[in-house]
């Protein structure tokens, strides 16, 4: 596998693009942040001198770096950077990477799904780093693992990095599905606990300790690939505590906070390096009664989550929210749909900026093909809304930083689509609209010197991309 070819025509239409770019919007307004028609000038200029994605295959490379540069992400403010320049997402989730990995006649599907995601420009995957007493489980029985399972998630880490891929890696569920706290659960009533219910797991000792001592394996594994402990992997972006959470038993939200409490400080006291998010839905609960309104329906306050109260808890680095009209509102389609997504999104940009002081990922965000009414049109109308909303807050340098499909499948994997999977060869219009966002993504992220507010020496822009050293 060469992960280094180079399309030379596009490469050079895409240097002398970012030249363009980079000399229309080389100077900050006296605020140190990009205005409007500076933006929309960039903005435009994408537009017009970049080729369809169909083109693309190879651009990407760009963002080629030598080993000692593949640095880890962090926290800025209210802003990912790596090496102390900016980094904006945009990624995808494949949750069942490791699943696959783990047997060779599919294996290399997630090879084939990196290099898909790389080629339009998708540079974060968020995947799960659990499966929990089901079948090819990693952790059979608490702290009992599947060595080859486990090799598995090493391959998946390894072959990330080939393609500059970045992952956010899952350490539960919430729901039945690899497990979840369910099987937890289950684990503890046959060790002779007493558990009446499944959100136990967030509040029982022994249970806790269950968790704990996956999430130790995790982090102190050592790749049998790469030779590198997970927990000093840049390849990681972040860890995530749980898929989802909701504790209903609760309404309070006490449970599940004194639950984040615990396991963020928890991951930080063994990886102070990498980030930390909780993996919430976003809804709002009882410490922000005014905030309700956004809320989809009137039963997400009552699922025991508290968007605001939940983030502000020590060690957690970023804000996760997920976006599902289709589920929350109803499911068949109608234009309220992308007046709800475009709101959500707003009003938790606008929370991280003013509560939080932390960027906001939207980890989650998707319409199924299932759904009544449902048309590729609409799906491509949802997705670019989202990265509009998302551009409207990166151009006045807010927390809105970054999105992640759902979900993104290679051919040949239609029997796992629950009606969300995006096959990239079968829907090149919304390819399009994918690649378009990751070149306006990649190029913020390469202008040293894009806001005055980043205070990075000056150079030569086209000079900054040939030699892609402040990549």
């Amino acid at each position: 596998m060469d992960t280094h070819k180079r399309v030379f025509g596009f490469k050079i239409i895409f240097l002398v693009s970012v030249f363009i770019l980079l000399n229309e919007s080389s100077k900050c307004s006296s605020s140190g942040v990009m205005d409007d028609e500076q933006f929309k000038t960039m903005v435009e200029e994408v537009d017009n001198h970049l080729p369809s994605s169909s083109s693309s295959q190879g651009v990407y490379e760009l963002n080629d770096v030598e080993e000692d540069e593949w640095l880890m992400v962090a926290k800025k403010g209210n802003q990912f950077v790596i090496n102390d320049q900016p980094f904006y997402v945009n990624g995808f989730n494949t949750y069942w990477l490791m699943v696959f990995a783990a047997d060779q006649s599919t294996r290399g599907k997630v090879t084939e799904v990196f290099q898909k995601a790389s080629s339009i420009g998708l540079s974060v995957c968020r995947t799960w780093a659990f499966n929990d007493g089901q079948w090819r489980a990693l952790q059979k029985s608490p702290g009992v693992y599947d060595e080859d399972v486990f090799k598995a998630l090493d391959f998946v880490v390894s072959e990330a990095k080939q393609y500059k891929i970045r992952l956010i890696l899952s350490l539960a569920n919430n729901w039945d599905a690899y497990g979840g706290k369910a099987q937890y659960v289950k684990w503890g009533k046959a060790s002779g606990l007493n558990l009446t219910s499944d959100d136990d797991f967030f509040s029982h000792p022994t249970l806790r300790s269950y968790y704990k001592a996956h999430v130790k394996a995790v982090l102190n594994r050592v790749n049998t690939i790469t030779n590198i402990t997970y927990k000093d992997d840049p390849t990681i972006f972040a860890w995530e505590l749980m898929n989802e959470p909701r504790c209903t038993s609760d309404p309070s939200g006490d449970k599940l906070q004194s639950w984040i409490t615990d396991m963020a400080v928890y991951v930080k006291s063994m990886d102070a390096k990498h980030l930390v998010e909780i993996g919430l839905e976003g809804f709002y609960g009882p410490s922000a009664p005014d905030r309700a309104q956004f809320n989809p329906n009137s039963y997400a306050t009552q699922v025991g989550t508290d968007f605001i109260r939940n983030h502000q808890v020590l060690g957690v680095d970023f804000a996760s929210v997920h976006i599902y009209a289709d589920s929350w509102i109803s499911q068949t389609i109608t234009d309220s749909h992308i007046q709800f997504t475009k709101s959500w999104m707003e009003a938790h940009i606008e929370d991280a900026e003013k509560y939080l002081g932390m960027p906001v990922v939207f980890a989650e965000f998707g319409v199924s093909s299932k759904d009544p009414g449902y048309n590729s049109s609409f799906r491509d109308t949802l997705i670019n809304t989202v990265y509009k909303t998302l551009l409207n807050s990166t151009k006045r340098g807010g927390s809105g930083a970054g999105s992640l499909l759902w979900q993104l499948f290679p051919d040949g994997t239609d029997y796992m689509d629950d009606g969300y999977a995006i096959v990239l060869s079968k829907s090149p219009s919304t390819s399009n609209i994918i690649s378009l966002h990751s070149t306006r993504v990649a190029i913020v992220n390469s202008m040293c010197s894009w806001k005055c507010k980043w205070g990075c020496k000056k150079r030569n822009p086209l000079e900054a991309f040939l030699y892609h050293d402040d990549l």
